[in-house]
């Protein structure tokens, strides 16, 4: 016969391993759930065998005479109280008796209800294999405590899963109870009792347990600046003592650790950013010395992080006024602690602007610029000033920048001048000085190919291109590509600054933050675009004409509009004459005190409307503002007085017919007005400046060298001209230069030591005629001699 051929296809290979990995997996699934199924019913089974036991147990009558001697607590305990329950003995006839006896030897009525008149067996049919397996189980009486079983892994044989057990070892309460009071009296014997000491000792034992902390901390640091790589450990074993819990060194030891650490910070990290490693780069294989870089970066990095979230967590302590459970720090030492905290943080953003965790230490210490101790909020402002003030590139400029004007607007402008007064230190001002510098010194074009054959030997050609070569390299070198990254950078900050400061002006006119904005707005306003240049200054003078400002905040918005037309404002025609006539009024309003702030704004002033302007302004207005400063030079402090006359002296240079007010003689018609706030309709041509003949007897020197050449036509040479020291300096820096802020008079006063000494007047000469005479008729009288016998005296006194 034939053999019958299998008329299905042979399989591939991959069909087969497919096939053969589901089945696998699908054996593998069955397993497990046979497994769970199995032992699901196993746990079923305990559980009732073991509630079987517990319902024997609690059913079981309790026999009279029991066969051990010693019975536990418990069992002594459940006896007396079903002997309480059950008839006394002297009420059960015999026969009864007996029988209670023998049901209590016999073993197989213990899982009998004797209470129920029901059948053994009148139970469901399902429960009957289990009786009967529990009943097939030799057991003794239940009389020694249960011991507790352990459930292993069941093991599968050929009649199936066989459940293993092992008893759990029971310890005797009693044995350790006895161990325990064996032990307690030795504890006592070596317990001894705690020495009270006096203040003093007290003192000693903290002042040695501070040095002994102080030099653990020292030892620690310099092993870590001695090679950080190496010993980068030891780092974390520091910030552990951030943890100190002996309450008397406690504070002293957190803040000595907080310095150490925040100046081992600065001294040993890189000066690059430390990225997380790719997987790639994990992978790879590299030399010993890479490896070793690569650890220290990494613990570096996660030290660096935990230091600054346990500064975090000082200034949270501080803010909730929390105690904690440990109660080392008392609620008083916080504050103390928190300021150290800060000051760290403040030292860590200034020094490591470049490093990781820059941003999430300037989210840290903006809100703390505002907050209501003012020795956190002054320390916090100094250090974003500071950064402002060193930051080159402007990364970390922008960076703060953010974080403040969403602080500001998060906070509806309720925040503390100080903040907005931090934007006047960015350093937005250097790229416009470096951008002229660049359009005048314009990039040096190379020869081209036809020039160099015209004019160049063959071997000049060469040396030629090596050299442009070179060239092109250095320029490259210099960076270009970080100049057009600075210019981005410092854009997008003043975008952010000016639309903070709009705000402020469009919805908070009234808030304390405006005499900073106008402040700000004064210094920044040469780089504002011209299109809000009409919508800036109608806001400057409605703000100005509605009374709410004070003169300096008003001067302040005088100040920005001139700044605005004096620049890029120069191209719109704009009749500035209102702003001339506010600063015409608000003179005489300025504080003649000590906090002559308001005369360095106007002097600034004057110089944008006055000098600068000096094409735009009328021989009227700068009579009538010369005349009205003179007045005011007799008011004020002696360093406005020195800044408000240079003025003077730059405005008669720039006007040489101002040169009439020296004279009596009126020119024209009219009669000067002083009270007349318009500068163009005063008369100012016809009055003298008289001020200056009494400042010229002025207290200060200086003041007098000032009048004195301003009354003589203010001369470039001569005997009343002006050293150099004087005249080269501007009216700002004068008044800057002799400010008495320090209570301190420039130049010092002299000594008056003159050689020729006093004739010091001897005898008589001094001295009037009748008392000379009564004194000579006292000298000339002869002394009569007295007894000088005390007795009679005494004897009166003892009478």
């Amino acid at each position: 016969m034939k053999a019958r051929r299998n008329k299905k296809q042979v399989p591939s290979f991959r069909k087969l391993l497919k096939t053969s990995k589901v089945k696998l997996e699908n054996k593998l699934k069955n397993k497990q759930l046979k497994q769970q199924s199995t032992q699901k019913k196993y746990r079923k089974e305990q559980r009732k065998l073991r509630q079987a036991v517990k319902d024997a147990v609690s059913k079981k009558p309790i026999p009279l005479e029991d066969p051990k001697k010693k019975h536990r607590g418990k069992r002594i305990e459940r006896e007396e109280e079903e002997e309480e329950e059950a008839l006394p003995l002297d009420m059960m006839d015999e026969d009864d008796l007996q029988l209670m006896k023998d049901l209590g030897q016999r073993a197989s009525f213990l899982t009998r209800d004797l209470s129920s008149s029901e059948p053994v067996h009148a139970k469901k049919r399902k429960h009957e294999r289990v009786i009967d397996k529990y009943e097939k189980i030799p057991r003794t009486l239940q009389t020694a405590s249960e011991k507790e079983l352990i459930h292993l892994l069941p093991i599968k044989d050929k009649s199936g899963i066989i459940p293993q057990t092992r008893e759990k070892p029971v310890i005797d309460s009693n044995q350790d109870e006895e161990d325990q009071e064996e032990m307690e009296p030795e504890e006592e014997i070596i317990e001894e009792p705690i020495k009270e000491l006096t203040l003093e000792e007290h003192l000693i034992e903290r002042k040695k347990k501070l040095q002994e902390k102080k030099m653990h901390i020292a030892a620690l640091a310099s092993a870590i600046l001695s090679d950080p790589e190496s010993n980068i450990k030891k780092l974390k074993e520091l910030r552990s003592m951030l943890m100190e819990q002996d309450p008397d060194v406690a504070v002293t030891v957190r803040k000595l650790v907080v310095v150490s650490l925040m100046e081992l910070f600065k001294d040993i990290t890189p000066s690059y950013k430390i990225r997380p490693l790719t997987e790639a780069e994990k992978s790879t294989k590299i030399r010993k010395e890479t490896q070793k870089l690569r650890e220290f970066e990494e613990g570096l990095v996660s030290q660096y992080k935990f230091y600054l979230e346990n500064l975090e967590q000082m200034v949270k302590d501080w803010k909730q006024r929390k105690v904690k459970k440990s109660n080392v720090v008392s609620l008083k030492a916080y504050k103390g602690l928190a300021e150290v905290a800060v000051k760290s943080l403040c030292e860590l953003l200034v020094a490591l602007p470049h490093f990781n965790f820059h941003n999430n230490i300037i989210v840290l210490i903006v809100p703390l610029m505002n907050d209501v101790s003012k020795s956190i909020s002054e320390m916090c402002c100094e250090a974003v000033k500071k950064l402002f003030k060193q930051d080159k590139l402007g990364q970390a400029s922008l960076g703060v920048i953010k974080v403040i004007s969403g602080f500001v607007k998060g906070r509806n402008y309720e925040v503390r001048p100080e903040m907005l007064k931090t934007f006047l230190c960015l350093r937005i001002k250097e790229v416009e000085v470096k951008k002229d510098t660049e359009d005048i010194n314009k990039p040096k074009k190379f020869m081209t190919f036809k020039e160099k054959r015209k004019t160049l030997s063959r071997m000049q050609r060469k040396w030629k291109k090596a050299e442009e070569k070179l060239e092109r390299e250095l320029r490259e070198a210099e960076a270009s590509e970080s100049t057009e990254k600075k210019l981005k950078l410092h854009t997008e900050t003043l975008n952010i600054v000016f639309v903070t400061y709009f705000r402020i002006l469009k919805k908070a006119q009234r808030s304390p933050l405006l005499p900073a904005v106008l402040e700000g707005l004064a210094k920044f306003a040469h780089l504002i675009n011209v299109e809000f240049f009409d919508d800036l200054l109608v806001v400057l003078h409605s703000l100005i004409e509605s009374g709410d400002l004070s003169y300096q905040e008003s001067l302040h918005c005088v100040q920005t509009a001139f700044h605005i037309l004096s620049g890029q404002g120069d191209v719109l025609n704009i009749d500035p004459m209102k702003f001339y006539t506010h600063l015409y009024k608000t003179l005489f309003k300025l504080h003649a005190g000590a906090t002559n702030e308001g005369v360095e704004i106007v002097l600034q002033c004057l110089d944008v409307m006055l000098t600068k302007r000096r094409k735009q302004v009328s021989q009227q207005r700068a009579l009538a503002f010369i005349k009205r400063l003179c007045t005011l030079a007799l008011h004020v402090l002696p360093n406005s007085s020195i800044g408000i006359l240079a003025t003077n002296r730059i405005l008669m240079h720039t006007f040489p017919k101002t040169d009439l007010l020296l004279d009596n003689e009126s020119q024209g018609s009219g009669v000067f007005l002083p009270e007349l706030d318009e500068p163009e309709y005063c008369n100012a041509q016809n009055t003298a400046l008289w001020e200056l003949h009494a400042l010229r007897r002025h207290y200060h020197p200086i003041v007098q060298r000032f009048a004195a050449h301003l009354i003589a036509g203010a001369p470039s040479e001569g005997s009343e001209a002006l050293k150099p020291e004087l005249s080269r300096r501007s009216a700002t820096e004068l008044f800057e230069a002799y400010s008495m802020a320090a209570m301190t008079f420039n130049p010092p006063v002299e000594s008056s030591n003159s050689k020729r000494k006093d004739k010091v007047l001897q005898g008589d000469s001094f001295l009037n005629e009748d008392l000379n005479q009564l004194i000579k008729r006292y000298c000339n009288e002869d002394a009569t001699p007295l007894p000088l016998d005390f007795t009679k005296y005494l004897e009166t006194s003892q009478r």
